[in-house]
């Protein structure tokens, strides 16, 4: 074990922690953009259409499983579309500004997964 109980994670300091949020960052950001550079539009097959622009299917829905049913099938088709297209390049770069903060809030927290079975190390401070 570690010194400390912290793993390899006690080795990241402010200026490697940089580094790597800016790989992160640059590589996360240049994905998009080359997503949405390359994405061709999305082709809707003009025969069947979208189903939820009719209002007899829209209709059909509520009857069978009321408007919770309305609401979930629209949910389902907005979130269809945020992987395909240039709405992909969209999805990635708010993945990427996600995971880089989530990234930064663990590396400058490490008392977060620190163990506990060291009775020198402190567990972290509760809120009352």
């Amino acid at each position: 074990m570690h010194p400390a109980g912290r793993g390899n994670f006690a080795r990241l300091n402010p200026r490697r922690i940089k580094r790597i949020t800016i790989l992160l960052l640059v590589l996360g950001f240049g994905s998009a953009i080359a997503i949405f550079l390359t994405a061709r539009p999305v082709v809707v097959d003009p025969l069947i259409g979208d189903p939820m622009t009719s209002k007899r299917y829209v209709r059909e829905l509520r009857v069978i499983g009321g408007k919770a049913n309305v609401v979930a099938a629209e949910f389902m088709a907005w979130f269809a579309e945020r992987w395909q297209g240039r709405n992909l390049a969209a999805t990635v770069a708010v993945l990427t500004v996600v995971g880089t903060l989530a990234f930064r809030f663990v590396a400058f927290r490490p008392d977060l997964y620190a163990p506990f079975n060291d009775p020198s190390a402190k567990p972290p401070s509760s809120p009352p």
